[in-house]
């Protein structure tokens, strides 16, 4: 299964180009089957920008998680400690097997009807 999730445009490119190996989430899918992250650029861009697989799922406390993976995060730590402000658990999906799409796919090519997920949504 692969969940179709939204990320920012800077951040997104910096997962295409290798800077940034963890996406970083206050709540994380509760299904365990999930194997690959279709990468979902928010506007300005609003498409499918690319995939890529789930090498694991850290969670622990914020400070816990950032020790673990400020070396290839990809943001400040400014911001990081602003986004987990007053969290007990953060999530970070360690990123593998990038893979960037030529073309960027719509989410109607995707799936009609289908709408820019909040945070993320399940695909089947």
């Amino acid at each position: 299964m692969k969940i179709l999730i939204s990320i920012k445009p800077d951040y997104a490119d910096k997962i295409l180009n290798g800077k940034k190996h963890f996406e970083y989430r206050k709540t994380i899918f509760k299904k365990t089957d999930i194997k690959k992250v279709l990468i979902y650029a928010t506007a300005p861009v609003g498409k499918i920008i690319g995939e890529f697989e789930i090498d694991q799922i850290i969670s622990n406390s914020p400070n816990q998680v950032w020790e673990e993976t400020k070396h290839y995060s990809g943001i400040s730590e400014d911001f990081f400690n602003e986004y987990f402000k007053g969290r007990s658990l953060a999530h970070a999906i360690k990123i593998a097997n990038v893979k960037a799409y030529k073309t960027p796919i719509s989410l109607n090519e995707l799936k009609e009807g289908l709408k820019a997920p909040q945070s993320f949504v399940y695909i089947n």
